[in-house]
Formats: C-alpha cells, structure tokens, sequence
C-alpha cells in the first residue's frame, strides 16, 4: 500500500531548501521555495506503465494473422529477407515454440483433459485418423492424377503424419478463450505420442517409397518436441517465480519466432513454389487443409451435438485438424530423405496452414463476438 503524506495546513509557507520525504513503499514529495509547484512522483504511476507494458507483452499473439500474411509477402517479394533463417535453426525454433507450450501448460490442464476425455479422442481421431487418411489420399493424387514427382506425394503425406501446431493453440485463444487450455492439452497429447505416431505413420505410407530413418525421427522428436515441453512443464511446477517473469515476453518472441517459420521456408523454397508443379502442389495442399478443417468442423459437430458448447467444440477441433507442425514435417524432410523435394510440400503448407487457420480466427471471432 503506498502511504502518501498529509500536506501542510494552507498558509505556513516554510521553506528554507528543498526536502523529500520519503515513505515506506517509496513514495516521497519535494518542496521548493522561491513559488515553484510541489512534485509529486507516484510509483502507481510507474506501476500503471508496467502493467500497460505487461498487456501489450502478452496480447503480441493477436497480430499473428497479420505477421503470417506479412511474412509470406515479404518472402515472396524478397526472399533473402528470409533465406538467412536456415534449415538449421528450424529445430531450435521449432523446439522454442514447443517450449513456449509448456512453459504455459500445467498439471490443471492434464486434469482438465481427464474431465473430458471424449474431447481429447475427438481431437486425436482428427489429428491421427482423419488427418493421415486425407494425406495419404491426396498425396496418391498428386503422383497418380497430377504426375507429379514421387517425392512431393511422400512431401504431402509426411506433413499429415505429424503431431498439432501451437498455432492450433493461439488460433483456439483468439476465438474461444476458454477452450484454450482443451486445446494445448489436445497439442500435448498429439506432440507427446507422435514419438510413437509419426514413424509408424510414416512407414505405412512413405516406408515402401522412400528410405525413413525411423529410430533416427523417434529420437528427432524426442528431441524437437518432448524435451523442450518437459522443461517448460518442470518450470511451471518448480519455479513459478521465474515463469511468471518469461510468460509476457513468451508471446512477442513467439510471434518473432512464428514469422521466421512462415518466411523461410517459403523463402529459400520460393523457385519450387513458382515451378511448374508449384501450382498444383499448392492446390493440392489447399485442398488437403481445407478437408481437413471441414472434416474436424464436422466430427466434433457429430460427436458433441447434444453438448451446450457444441460450436465451441467444433471450432476447437477444427483447428486441431487442420492445423499441424509442419515445420516438424519439414525438419524431418530435410533430415531423413534425401530428395529435397519432400521438403516442398511442408514448406508450403506452413504458410497455407497459417493463413486459412488465422482466416478462420478472423471469421470465427466476429461470430463469437457478435
């Protein structure tokens, strides 16, 4: 409680110097003689702008969509913008985004999780059922219908093998708050069993065609996805004082980190983008998310009918459908096949994923709203 001092009775003007009084909680006031107005600082005045700093801090996640945009024009128009962002750094950048998921998940949202299970399975039959089903198809399309080269039918269908995007997450956030924490949960769950997941996935429908280090992406997961959540998870639990520091400054470097995943890849990929099989790779990854998007909309519309949040539900699951970690998809691509054009469909699809799950937030928001 900051203690402000009782001004002097009107009339006794004594002042022979300046004096500062100062209170317990720091507050102080300093008189001056020859007329000048008494100053009078106010840590509540500091304490505001710290809290404004605070909010604008943590609302960084609201201008995604616009970065996301921003991003992938800049990329086109400007690729070196981008190109400097490396293969190399997808792994750390994927595995900070990853940390920032733990960093603000606890053990509520596993209890939580366990309050409704039949949203948990909805969303994991979106993510590991509908999702791969579509990629496999899709990618069968792409190389039996479109004549396109066999690698980017494996590019397709690796991006549907991986777990949930944290974009999933901010998406969910921005459009039905409350349902955010169901939604890290159906990210955490999906990220932490795809060490399992993906390479199984990956061997039904890539294996036959193309050479996969399996152990090699068990242990790339491991590394990319588990680990950094672990930690933010174990930092929440034990040293709260210090995740509460890191949280505001989470979503800026998350948005930071966001444009660098969007930009890149687009960037140094941008002449297989513009190829003449660009197009069609394009189509098809648009055709792909949308389904998918659709697909989850209308599962969780079927599962939850006679839920109260139904719609809510639905849109939550939605994203998580439609929504994954391409960039794991396209660290795994540059790593463990040697055809770089696995790599295109990815990269590609971080930016389409981006743009159609932020036109949702965008649409989805107004109805919230309204």
């Amino acid at each position: 409680m900051i203690n402000l001092f009782k001004q002097a009775e009107q009339g006794s003007v004594v002042a022979a110097r300046g004096r500062v009084w100062a209170s317990a909680s720091g507050s102080f006031e300093k008189d001056h003689t020859g007329g000048d107005d008494d100053v009078l600082a106010s840590p509540q005045i500091v304490e505001e702008s710290n809290v404004d700093l605070l909010k604008i801090l943590k609302s960084a996640n609201t201008i995604i969509p616009h970065i996301v945009l921003g991003s992938t024009i800049l990329a086109l128009v400007y690729p070196p913008s981008f190109t400097w962002f490396t293969t190399r750094y997808y792994a750390p950048a994927l595995g900070f985004l990853m940390f920032a998921v733990g960093v603000n998940s606890s053990v509520n949202d596993f209890i939580e999780a366990i309050q409704r299970p039949d949203a948990i399975a909805a969303g994991y039959v979106g993510q590991f059922i509908i999702k791969p089903f579509f990629g496999f198809l899709f990618g069968t399309l792409a190389v039996t219908v479109f004549n396109l080269p066999t690698a980017l039918g494996a590019g397709i269908m690796l991006v549907s093998c991986v777990s949930g995007a944290q974009l999933s997450n901010y998406a969910t956030f921005l459009t039905d708050p409350h349902m955010a924490p169901l939604s890290i949960v159906m990210t955490s769950l999906s990220t932490a069993t795809a060490v399992f997941v993906t390479p199984t996935l990956s061997y039904f429908l890539i294996g036959k065609k193309l050479p996969v280090d399996v152990k090699g992406m068990m242990s790339s997961i491991v590394q990319i996805v588990v680990a950094p959540i672990a930690a933010g998870l174990l930092l929440n639990r034990y040293i709260p004082w210090l995740c509460s520091a890191i949280q505001p400054f989470l979503p800026p470097l998350s948005v930071f980190v966001t444009a660098l995943c969007v930009g890149s890849p687009l960037a140094i990929n941008i002449k297989a983008v513009l190829s003449p099989f660009g197009l069609a790779t394009v189509l098809l990854l648009f055709a792909f998310h949308t389904t998918c998007f659709v697909a989850g909309y209308h599962l969780a519309g079927t599962w939850f009918r006679k839920s109260a949040d139904v719609k809510a539900l639905q849109r939550t699951v939605s994203f998580e459908t439609g929504m994954q970690s391409s960039l794991l998809a396209l660290a795994l691509a540059n790593r463990f096949f040697p055809d770089p054009l696995v790599g295109v469909p990815p990269a590609i699809s971080v930016v389409l994923m981006s743009l159609m799950g932020f036109a949702l937030v965008m649409v989805w928001s107004k109805r919230t709203k309204a």
